[in-house]
């Protein structure tokens, strides 16, 4: 009976709960023209209920009561809200958001409308981050904001660009920005999954990133990632698989070319012979001493391609899953990703997976709750290290093309199969048999409470940590002559570990005074501590290739073991004030108090201030209900940064262990290391920013435009001591000179044509940057940074740009009517003719830039119904690009192959050239870094282009999927250049973008090309 009776209960029950349901129904419309809005999402506010309109823009729901609150919300039009009341039919018109002036803009612990900003700021979302596939966020910023230079250097997987934000203000300083991801400071940006990313904003002017102070001198990337959204949880998926083909090609010598190239250098060996004698080969080209390399007819058996052979297509794929979703209480959200992109170069990949959990929680009215969790697991084939040794990246071009890849008995073919030849490996043994294996892992979060203290004043406290692990596993096999093999095999193992925690805890007030006045004030206090320890094990001689890193010990020689900790820590104090007088006239002060401990306790605070103020000029009366002008704002700021990222220890003097050897046995001993110097202090730079931002014609023409100048002082200069000081580091850290950047940055943003199915858009941003060295050390001599190759390649001197290119001026070769000119410098017609002072000796100057004078990028798309095209073309232009590989392929006949343009050099019927005379390179002419190595760097790049379809509502209305994209994209598509390379935009000396390495960008010794990308791509979501 009493079963009966509760069952009874509950069908009573559960039928009162559907009579309190009320079904609505409704129409979601456009409010210009009255069109349907298919998929638009109905949620129910404060609960994760909720429906999709369909193809007509029609919805029905249940709701519980009339109190309920609907929120109708879809891309590009503004959210509205409708409470349901006695109403069963709700429909609802949603107006388009043309305006972005009350977007969010993510600043230094907080965040504020776009229309108040008074500082240099540029913001990118998630649909514009990803329109392309790439491994991680730098690449992804090349070419879409003004001032953010990014050199892509290297295109091996998994490699990460170069980001310079207006220009280079150090000199051994990092110049990279800092990257903050959800308020977690001085984090790796680039290991972040990009699709994880839902919005960037790089902070530009001093104003900006005067918060983060002593580490925002190089600006500062502001990285939020997606979180949970209020209503039905949201499914979506992203794919991409994408092929790599060589762009561009670097024509070598055929074999027939080689033979004839190679006989006539040792027949021309005679008139460069200061005895004139007779030379031949160490053995004849011929099948008689190559059976296996020449036919009876002494012709040759193959005409390898190593191009060909080395850079194959190469198909990448890439998945990633969201989920989102939540109700006014509790917000959530989850992502899974998975990276396999392959290389260019054979045998060269990466591999990431990644996994990220968020939730934010209102506990109480009074505390919120939140949290984010990355996890990221990586691995890396690394095989185009090793810079300037016989690489794969080199052995492309020089290996010789009359041998195989293998001979028919399967063992490995190469050049030190002929006699006098350097003897490298073929570079197909090499990617085979030396690389790098990088294992990374990386672990990143944060844990906030936000206390609600009254409805002006919250305080928040945020715990944030990165903790990233890599293992480098490197072997070189015993069988490659002139790396490993007289080492009989090198195995190594380099481990890094870095942990790194930030507290950060904050009051921010916000005040409406009345409806003309509010107030915003930020003031914290932050502690951070950073510890690194990096191991090192290295043994050579193994019995076989087997054992490789996985038993260092089955190596009989030990040959490097190290160890080194690397501890630091910063305590701060800032504030920032924010004031809206009548929402026209916009004031900012911020200031901060940073104390780092690699300086010595004097020298160990300093404060960074800044000021800022802008204008709406456009919330003038007089200006208020213009038909043409809809926005328009005058800003100017002013402020100091800083710049700490050193190294560690820089202020003590340091010993460093070694070995001697006493009575015939090894004994550990210490040596003067580094000098110190406990005068060391913080690196300032102080920044003037003036800007104006423009929006007429019912904001369909946008422009910003900025002004900075930026001069940075007492720079961190790693100053050279003699060598009889003793030091075996031989300079010591000293805040010495200044260099100043200034220029322009322009964003103008348009759209041309809207109407129902058709729209037409084009951005268009420009950047200028003029930099100038304006003191040095005492008597500002001319300061050589290097790096070297066969001499200096770059000068620090005050008045010219840090990046020039130093060396000689190359005018040609000698003819024979200058027989006598020559003569006067030891050197004979067709040797290379170079500009000497007026003693006689070589004259050197500066014969280029590493860095452009002016960076550009035009953006068209184009949209009919379902289906869009995007096209970005990307302008770099006045700079240089030194072609140092020239050196090894055109200046060594007789070692190694050479470039097809060799076949252009001097002979008695070839006079008016810039390539010497072939010859036994036992004769040859030193090679100089000149003027015909450094070369025009300007290019015009076809960067993206994409074709994609949205799939119309009516064809998914019977399934559960809200949107359903295909596309596909084409990047790096045309190179419009003069650079005879690859590719202008290179640095081989480092591809790292860690450190200081500003002398270097622009240098190409055998670079790893940069692909052309063919991608399809899906975006479904559910």
């Amino acid at each position: 009976m009493k079963t009966k009776l509760v069952y009874v209960l509950a069908c009573i029950l559960l039928s009162m709960h559907a009579m309190a349901q009320i079904k609505i129904s409704g129409k979601v419309t456009n409010a210009v023209d009255g069109s349907a809005i298919p998929n638009t999402t109905v949620a129910i506010k404060g609960t994760s209920s909720g429906t999709i309109a369909n193809v007509d823009g029609v919805y029905s729901l249940q709701v519980p009561n009339e109190n309920a609150v609907l929120v109708f919300s879809f891309t590009g039009f503004a959210t509205k809200e409708v409470r349901v009341g006695n109403l069963t039919v709700i429909n609802v018109t949603l107006s388009e958001q043309v305006n972005t002036l009350n977007d969010l803009v993510v600043i230094g612990y907080g965040a504020v409308k776009k229309s108040d900003l008074t500082g240099a700021v540029s913001s990118l979302k998630a649909e514009k981050i990803m329109d392309a596939p790439v491994p991680n966020i730098s690449q992804a910023l090349q070419g879409k904001i003004p001032g953010v230079d990014v050199n892509v250097n290297s295109s091996a997987p998994g490699q990460a660009a170069k980001v310079r934000i207006r220009g280079i203000g150090s000199i051994n300083s990092s110049l990279d920005p800092l990257y903050v991801v959800d308020g977690v400071s001085g984090v790796d940006g680039n290991a972040i999954n990009p699709n994880d990313i839902a919005s960037l904003e790089v902070l530009k002017d001093a104003s900006s990133t005067a918060i983060y102070g002593a580490r925002g001198a190089n600006g500062v990337i502001m990285i939020t990632t997606k979180r949970g959204k209020a209503g039905p949880t949201q499914v979506s998926y992203q794919g991409d698989v994408n092929v790599s083909t060589l762009a561009r090609h670097l024509k070598t010598l055929n074999s027939d070319e080689f033979v004839k190239v190679y006989n006539e250098a040792f027949v021309n060996a005679t008139k460069f012979d200061p005895a004139h004698g007779t030379w031949a080969p160490p053995a004849a080209l011929n099948h008689q001493n190559f059976p296996l390399l020449f036919d009876a007819n002494d012709k040759p058996l193959y005409n390898t391609n190593w191009e060909k052979e080395v850079y194959k297509p190469a198909v990448s794929t890439s998945h990633q899953l969201n989920f989102q979703g939540g109700n006014e209480k509790m917000l959530y959200s989850a992502s899974l990703g998975f990276l396999d992109q392959n290389g260019l170069m054979t045998q060269s990949w990466y591999r990431r997976y990644s996994a990220r959990v968020t939730f934010d929680n209102d506990v109480k009215d009074w505390l919120k709750i939140g949290g984010s969790l990355n996890i990221i697991s990586g691995k890396q084939r690394l095989i185009s290290d090793g810079n300037g040794s016989l690489n794969v990246a080199r052995m492309v071009t020089e290996e010789v093309p009359i041998v195989p890849v293998k001979y028919p008995d399967g063992t490995w073919a190469g050049n030190n199969d002929i006699a006098g030849l350097e003897g490298g490996p073929n570079p197909v043994h090499i990617a085979q048999s030396r690389y790098t294996l990088n294992n990374m892992q990386h672990t990143l979060g944060n844990v906030y409470l936000l206390f609600h203290i009254n409805k002006d004043l919250d305080f928040k406290t945020d715990f944030g940590y990165d903790l990233t692990s890599l293992k480098a596993n490197y072997y070189s096999g015993a069988d490659l002559p002139h790396l490993s093999q007289d080492q009989g095999g090198v195995a190594r193992i380099t481990t890094d570990y870095n942990k790194y925690w930030q507290s950060e805890s904050y009051l921010t007030y916000n005040k409406q005074f009345n409806n003309n006045n509010s107030l915003n004030a930020v003031a914290g206090i932050s502690f951070l501590k950073y510890s690194g320890e990096n191991a090192l094990a290295e043994t050579q001689n193994f019995l076989s290739d087997y054992f490789q890193w996985n038993s260092l010990g089955a190596g009989s020689v030990r040959q490097n073991i190290t160890s080194l900790t690397n501890p630091w820590d910063m305590n701060s104090y800032y504030a920032r004030v924010n004031y809206n007088l009548h929402n026209k006239y916009l004031f900012t002060a911020t200031g901060r108090y940073d104390g780092s401990s690699k300086f010595s306790k004097d020298k160990q605070f300093a404060f960074f201030p800044s000021v800022a103020a802008a204008w709406r000029v456009s919330e003038e009366e007089w200006l208020k209900h213009s038909k043409l002008i809809n926005n328009l704002k005058i800003r100017a700021s002013y402020g100091l940064t800083g710049n700490q990222e050193i190294g560690q220890f820089q202020n003590f003097p340091q010993y460093r262990p070694d070995q001697t050897v006493l009575s015939g046995a090894n004994q550990a001993t210490l040596v003067p290391g580094y000098i110190g110097n406990p005068n060391l202090k913080w690196e300032k730079s102080n920044q003037v920013d003036a800007g104006v931002e423009l929006a007429i014609l019912q904001n369909r023409i946008n422009l910003n435009v900025d002004y900075y100048n930026r001069t940075t002082k007492d720079l961190l200069l790693a100053a050279p001591i003699p060598w009889s000081a003793g030091m075996f580091n031989a300079n010591v850290y000293k805040n010495v000179g200044s260099v100043r950047n200034r220029g322009w940055e322009v964003d103008l943003r348009t759209m041309n044509i809207q109407t129902t199915n058709f729209t037409w858009s084009t951005d268009f941003i420009f950047a200028s940057n003029k930099n100038t060295v304006l003191t040095l050390n005492e008597g500002n001599a001319d300061i050589f940074p290097g790096p070297n190759f066969l001499g200096q390649t770059n000068v620090l001197r005050v008045g010219e740009p840090i990046g020039s290119f130093y060396g000689m001026t190359r005018l040609g070769t000698y003819s024979t009517e200058e027989a006598a000119e020559a003569a006067k410098h030891s050197l004979l017609p067709g040797d290379r003719k170079y500009i000497y002072d007026a003693n006689g000796n070589p004259s050197y100057s500066i014969i280029g830039r590493a860095y452009p004078k002016w960076t550009g990028t035009f953006s068209t798309t184009l949209k009919y119904k379902g289906w869009d095209l995007t096209a970005d073309i990307r302008f770099v232009q006045g700079v240089n690009t030194a072609a140092t590989f020239k050196h090894s392929v055109e200046d060594r006949q007789t070692l190694a192959n050479s470039l097809a343009t060799v076949l252009n050099a001097w002979t008695p019927n070839n006079q008016n050239t810039s390539i010497a005379q072939v010859r036994s390179y036992k004769f040859t002419q030193d090679s100089h870094f000149d003027t015909w190595w450094v070369e025009d760097g300007s290019y015009i790049r076809g960067q993206n282009f994409t074709l994609g379809y949205n799939f119309p509502a009516s064809f998914l209305e019977r399934s559960h999927i809200s949107k359903f994209r295909i596309y596909a994209s084409v990047q790096n598509l045309f190179l419009i250049t003069k650079y005879t390379g690859y590719d202008p935009e290179v640095d081989t000396f480092n591809s790292t973008y860690g450190a200081n390495i500003g002398f270097s960008q622009n240098i190409d010794f055998f670079p790893y090309p940069r692909p052309r990308v063919w991608n399809l791509g899906v975006n479904v979501n559910f």
